[in-house]
């Protein structure tokens, strides 16, 4: 499994601390040993086909006992349909080979599962539906006869009353017999559908008692198997899934915890005394349906399934800072300000609001700048790494107004933005629903079941293979733009610097790589004066 580099790598120094997994910049030597392993699946032309419709792989850059460098290799998931392949580490736990007890438990919940089959398909409990329904039919069709019948009866005495040709003391004793055998078939009806569905509810009975054991099982299995995944660290140290999601908000691990590429790298490294220098995970095929994943480029671990279990793996390791913490955004420039609301253009890099990270806001520089007020101020967000215009309130009426003007969607904003590719259309809308992807926040995906949104463009011209485009969001959802743009259902053209839905690599939010996209405009009616303000930013890429 370990791999000693072919091609030279004399003169590239080594990493002083190992690769902070969540955003990085892939290092040379993860770069040469990505390199090799590509040229290695590419070679392996029996597995063409699967490989074509999207995998994730990685590499670890490891050092032996001599102090020999070589690299690992890992694949996602399983391949070809095993979680053994001689060049790639082993899986964790092989969850495709269980042992007796897992094969044990398996054919239970199947046996269950064949039992609940043959009750919903035996003559007794479709007999019992039939029946039910078929109760509830034939008393529809009585009670509404009887209804219509009593309706003619009605008629007739109010027609008498009319008329005086009948006693009344008649016409309200014939009345009340009416309602009293309306209450008897209501009352014999109610009997029918109690028989009927009693017939029926002991068979269901039957279905939810094997449904409820059956979830019993599956739900100790799955916990039994995610104590098999004894996951260790650099200091010797280790924790099964259970406890290491037992802290984090979904407290149960994922589905597929444990088989990413990163945690089994660094595993094999531990178990054979290897030390971790540099990692990389990159993709390989197509990319997902609803997700923007490019060929052949780099991504971070995912933090639903990953991030507890390398946390824990790192601990020991002297590992790279998270450069998302350490970024130092300058101070907006303000473009329109009254005693009302305050008008600024965000830098790329500063958050909207106040975050986890510690890097600084626009609501932390508002709160400075203006101590006096205790209010809300954000009234709409910018990406962290987009730049441009961002209106904040000094006053909760005012923030209460604006607000109700981007809901009312009556605020008409644009953006421009450089993407990577030539997009020949002039123009366009582009309407593909968005969710959030779970399993990589914040990362967003396009999903029939997600919320509306949608996006008009216009190419505003060329520079070189680059497109200069300017958006009109016609709906606000997290990251729309960014994935209307790389999509390929969409632009199939990523923003550049986008280090999410672009080529995978990190783009320092302070560096020339920055998030091409920027608020340039932006109309709204002031919220005390009812004039309609225009603020207008030029983008500086």
């Amino acid at each position: 499994m370990f791999h000693y580099f072919t091609n030279s790598i004399e003169g590239i120094a080594l990493p002083e601390k190992f690769t902070w997994p969540f955003h990085y910049v892939p290092h040379p030597l993860s770069r040469l040993a990505a390199d090799e392993v590509m040229q290695y699946i590419a070679s392996r032309t029996d597995w063409h086909d699967e490989l074509a419709l999207g995998k994730m792989f990685g590499v670890l850059v490891v050092s032996d006992n001599e102090g020999e460098l070589g690299f690992l290799a890992a694949f996602s998931g399983n391949l070809a349909g095993s979680n053994y392949h001689e060049y790639f580490v082993p899986s964790v736990y092989d969850m495709l080979k269980p042992d007796e007890f897992f094969k044990r438990e398996e054919a239970e919940i199947s046996t269950i599962n064949l039992k609940i089959k043959k009750i919903e398909c035996s003559e007794e409990y479709i007999s019992a539906k039939a029946e039910l329904a078929a109760v509830k039919a034939k008393i529809d069709v009585e009670r509404t006869n009887f209804k219509q019948e009593c309706a003619l009866r009605k008629a007739e005495r109010d027609l008498q009353r009319q008329n005086g040709t009948a006693d009344e003391t008649s016409l309200i004793l014939a009345s009340q017999r009416d309602n009293a055998e309306l209450q008897r078939l209501k009352r014999h009806h109610k009997q029918l559908i109690a028989d009927a569905e009693n017939r029926l509810t002991a068979i269901e009975t039957q279905i939810i008692e094997l449904r409820e054991e059956r979830h019993s099982r599956s739900a100790a299995l799955q916990t039994a198997l995610f104590k098999q995944f004894r996951m260790l660290n650099a200091k010797g140290e280790a924790s099964d899934l259970i406890e290491l999601f037992a802290p984090t908000p979904q407290r149960i691990p994922p589905a597929g915890a444990g088989e990413c590429a990163a945690p089994k790298l660094l595993q094999y490294a531990y178990l054979h005394h290897l030390k971790p220098i540099a990692m990389a995970e990159f993709w390989w095929g197509a990319s997902p349906r609803g997700e923007v994943r490019h060929h052949g480029h780099y991504y971070p671990a995912c933090n639903s399934k990953c991030k507890p279990i390398l946390t824990f793996m790192m601990q020991g390791l002297e590992v790279e800072p998270n450069p998302l913490m350490e970024i130092v955004p300058p101070e907006p420039d303000i473009l329109f300000e009254d005693e009302h609301l305050v008008v600024i253009n965000k830098p790329c890099g500063m958050l909207s609001v106040e975050g986890k990270s510690g890097v600084k806001s626009a609501e932390r520089w508002f709160a400075e700048r203006y101590p006096e007020y205790d209010g809300p101020a954000i009234v709409h967000r910018l990406d962290q790494s987009t730049s441009g215009i961002l209106v904040l309130a000094k006053s909760k009426d005012v923030h209460k107004e604006l607000q109700a003007q981007f809901i009312s969607r009556s605020v008409k904003k644009s953006y421009v933005a450089l993407l990577q590719a030539k997009v020949e259309s002039k123009s366009g809308r582009i309407s593909l629903p968005m969710k959030l992807d779970y399993d990589n926040r914040p990362r967003q995906m396009i999903s029939t079941d997600g919320k509306s949104a949608v996006t008009d463009y216009e190419v505003i011209g060329y520079e070189g293979e680059y497109t200069r485009v300017r958006f009109y969001p016609l709906t606000g959802r997290t990251h729309q733009l960014r994935l209307h743009a790389a999509h390929r259902e969409g632009l199939n053209a990523p923003i550049v610097g986008d280090d999410i839905y672009g080529t995978g690599e990190r783009a320092d939010a302070l560096a020339d790589k920055r998030l091409c996209l920027h608020a340039e405009r932006l109309e709204f009616n002031h919220p005390i004066t009812g004039e309609r303000i225009a603020i207008e930013c030029k983008a500086e890429f």
